[in-house]
């Protein structure tokens, strides 16, 4: 999948969160979370790296399960980065909550995707 239906997808996704998870969550507009989506994907592809291969033990000692708190901590940077009245989360919990929801939709879509692309040619 594409650069750029990445960032769409996820753009996507955190406006629909945010509507389920209206006091917990917000994203003020359509434009400040596309802005999010791609200060996400720079933070992933620039800081995340260092932080897996930091905690590489303790992910080791959780069988993975901690990744979820370092993916959970990259939306919370980006809530910083993008500012906190734009795009923000009630708790760290809640940023956790996104991420293992943004995860779990990606997925489906990434394999939609693959789908698509193998019955295409």
């Amino acid at each position: 999948m594409g650069f750029v239906k990445r960032i769409l997808i996820n753009t996507i996704l955190f406006i629909a969160i945010a509507g389920f998870f209206q006091s917990s969550f917000h994203v003020a507009n359509v434009w400040m979370a596309l802005l999010a989506s791609l200060v996400l994907a720079f933070l992933n592809a620039a800081i995340k790296p260092v932080l897996i291969i930091l905690s590489l033990p303790i992910t080791l000692i959780t069988l993975g399960l901690f990744s979820i708190v370092i993916n959970g901590f990259m939306l919370q940077m980006t809530s910083f980065v993008v500012g906190k009245n734009n795009f923000g989360f009630s708790s760290f919990g809640m940023a956790i909550l996104v991420s293992v929801l943004m995860s779990i939709a990606n997925v489906i879509v990434s394999n939609f995707f693959a789908k698509d692309s193998v019955d295409g040619e």
